[in-house]
């Protein structure tokens, strides 16, 4: 009898599905997936299926509105909007996901660094991070811009310097924590590295953190090229980005009788926004772990 109900008792979650489950059941990130995968999907393949260039020119459909053969209009010199739009939205996404990827490795190096350094080498990071954390971010970033120049490659480097010192603070934190674990002291006490440390104990124990941060900066690094682009310190002209789309929108004669031209990459905006902060926020909820107690 014994080994019959310990074979039907039902085995115990693991944290990596318990977190799943919840992300599952959160309504809000669920519709941030239905609403993010399809742009993405619209995003990466539009070259299939769609006949139209971003920068293919037709002449005889100038400011044209929305239509059968250009279901999204054209802009004032012929382009089709939508073409325009796909991949103003590709170029968004390779800069917001590089420039994130940079800044996750320099904000977890920095941070663990700081944490398994020792106190003199802490206590430089900190003050690096400090100065950092310090500097007006609107003023620092049209400095780094007007420096680095406009691009795909100046604007991820600006973004990324300007997204790593919070998160290298969440890292040493947690760090600063796990070093104090018996399995870390065991490991250090046999003569384990600091890379060792890092890599074998530190990496793992932050991942929760890391994907959280990569997905919610995903959003902000997406806001920031557009900001940058919609000022001319971007993404510049003819490659489509929805900032300098959106830039149309500063002439009134395209803000008044033309409005598909910004409007649809100003909702492309907001929903792709909207959907990544919700789909950031349902795996901020999924991995706290007080959420068991719930």
């Amino acid at each position: 009898m014994s080994t019959v109900s310990a074979m039907s008792t039902p085995r115990a979650k693991g944290p990596m599905r318990r977190s799943l489950d919840r992300f599952v059941s959160n309504r809000a990130a669920m519709m941030g997936v239905a609403i993010f995968v399809p742009i993405l999907l619209a995003i990466i393949t539009y070259d299939w299926w769609w006949p139209y260039g971003p920068n293919a020119i037709d002449l005889r459909s100038l400011n044209k509105g929305p239509s059968p053969e250009h279901w999204l209009g054209s802009d004032g010199v012929g382009r089709d909007v939508m073409a325009r739009l796909l991949q103003g939205g590709r170029v968004s996404m390779i800069v917001a996901t590089v420039s994130v990827a940079i800044s996750l490795v320099i904000g977890f190096l920095v941070g663990a660094f700081a944490s398994f350094g020792g106190r003199i080498v802490d206590s430089g990071l900190m003050r690096l991070v400090d100065l950092a954390m310090t500097l007006p971010p609107v003023i620092f970033l049209l400095v780094l811009a007007s420096i680095a120049g406009t691009g795909i490659m100046p604007t991820i480097l600006v973004i990324s310097l300007l997204s790593w010192p919070v998160l290298s603070r969440m890292v040493r934190a947690r760090l600063l924590e796990l070093r104090e674990r018996d399995f870390v002291v065991a490991a250090r006490g046999m003569g384990a590295s600091v890379p060792h440390l890092l890599f074998k104990h530190g990496l793992p124990n932050c991942i929760d953190i890391l994907v959280v941060y990569a997905t919610l900066q995903v959003a902000n690094a997406i806001l920031l090229e557009a900001g940058l682009s919609f000022l001319g310190l971007g993404i510049a002209p003819p490659e489509a980005s929805w900032g300098n789309m959106l830039n149309l929108a500063r002439s009134t004669v395209v803000l008044e009788q033309y409005p598909w031209q910004w409007m649809f990459p100003g909702a492309a905006l907001v929903l792709t926004v909207l959907a990544i902060n919700f789909i950031g926020d349902g795996l901020r909820d999924a991995f706290d772990p007080r959420s068991d107690l719930n």
